[in-house]
């Protein structure tokens, strides 16, 4: 009787070991895939912060051609009237609003490259967890008697 009580609490001790372990490897493949994840929606983020970065150069193209037009527009009609002349002036303050657009489209871009810095460092320390969560699954799996850890008394 005494045999079959230590053979089922071993089994028992087995059957719970190995549930844990099982665990803890899907838990390690979770949080790898999770890794994965970050680091595709870090690479996608540089990209965006590549996109704007282009946008706010032709954005401060456009503002100087813009700029450069209106004084060209206001010396052919400075000739036509007074109000024209006062147009001009209205046009070059657009395109110095313009410009500003432009420099504050450069100053978004370096915020998302700063997050783009933020979001490497997420990922590191994710691949940091990741590396923790695989040497947990080590320590489990280096038991070679998960019975002298769960029932001591049977040693």
């Amino acid at each position: 009787m005494k045999a079959i009580v230590k053979v089922g609490i071993l089994l028992g001790g087995g059957v719970g070991a190995y549930v844990m372990g099982s665990f803890m490897i899907n838990m390690g493949d979770d949080m790898m895939e999770m890794t994965k994840s970050v680091g595709q929606m870090t690479q996608d983020v540089h990209s965006m912060s590549k996109d704007m970065h282009g946008m706010a150069k032709n954005m401060m193209q456009m503002a100087q051609s813009m700029v450069d037009g209106q004084k060209k527009m206001g010396d052919d009609f400075s000739n036509v009237s007074q109000n024209m002349n006062i147009m001009t002036h209205s046009m070059v303050s657009m395109g110095r609003d313009m410009n500003s657009m432009g420099l504050g489209i450069a100053d978004m871009n370096t915020n998302i490259k700063d997050m783009n810095g933020s979001m490497a460092r997420m990922s590191g320390d994710m691949s940091t967890m990741n590396n923790s969560m695989s040497s947990i699954h080590y320590d489990i799996n280096k038991f070679t008697k998960p019975e002298n850890i769960m029932m001591p008394w049977l040693r």
